[in-house]
């Protein structure tokens, strides 16, 4: 049975080794999260350290999913919004390690991130996707409403403008 808990950011530095890992492990196979391939472990390092940051600063929750030990699963809650905006939340990066897929880790990395954001006042997530993705699919299951496509978002990872599928979730506070 996979631990799915909330790291602190003195954690999420700790086992910054395994984050690098997935991160790099979800870019290399096709995930359009924002980094280039050829993506390495060492590439993440700057993208953790700022999360970490971020965590401490109360601006992210951060999630991860434990299976022997090892981090294969993650996602981000961004909290940290504009003052209009406090009821809301960012899903960002969630990431499952190819080797743990199957699992179910997804759905309750997603479920314990909605969780956190309604103890942390929350009532309404948003997040975007790689349309097309097998990432995309996952969303509708778990009672997220697709708002629409923006067309050439962003890049896959291997090259290529791709576009992206905004959804939103109303969650309870």
């Amino acid at each position: 049975m996979p631990d799915i808990h909330l790291l602190s950011a003195s954690e999420a530095r700790a086992v910054s080794a395994d984050l690098c890992e997935v991160l790099a492990d979800c870019v290399n196979g096709g995930a359009s999260v924002g980094f280039m391939q050829p993506y390495r472990p060492d590439d993440a390092s700057p993208y953790w350290r700022d999360v970490a940051d971020s965590v401490e600063a109360g601006a992210t929750l951060l999630l991860v999913a434990v299976i022997e030990g090892k981090i294969v699963g993650t996602v981000q809650v961004g909290a940290a919004q504009m003052p209009n905006q406090p009821h809301r939340g960012d899903l960002k990066k969630l990431l499952v390690h190819r080797r743990a897929r199957g699992k179910g880790l997804a759905r309750l990395l997603m479920e314990a991130a909605e969780r956190e954001a309604v103890r942390f006042g929350k009532t309404l997530l948003v997040l975007d996707t790689a349309t097309g993705s097998d990432a995309e699919a996952i969303y509708p299951r778990l009672g997220w409403q697709r708002v629409g496509v923006i067309p050439d978002y962003a890049m896959w990872p291997e090259g290529g403008l791709c576009d992206t599928t905004i959804f939103y979730k109303r969650i309870a506070a």
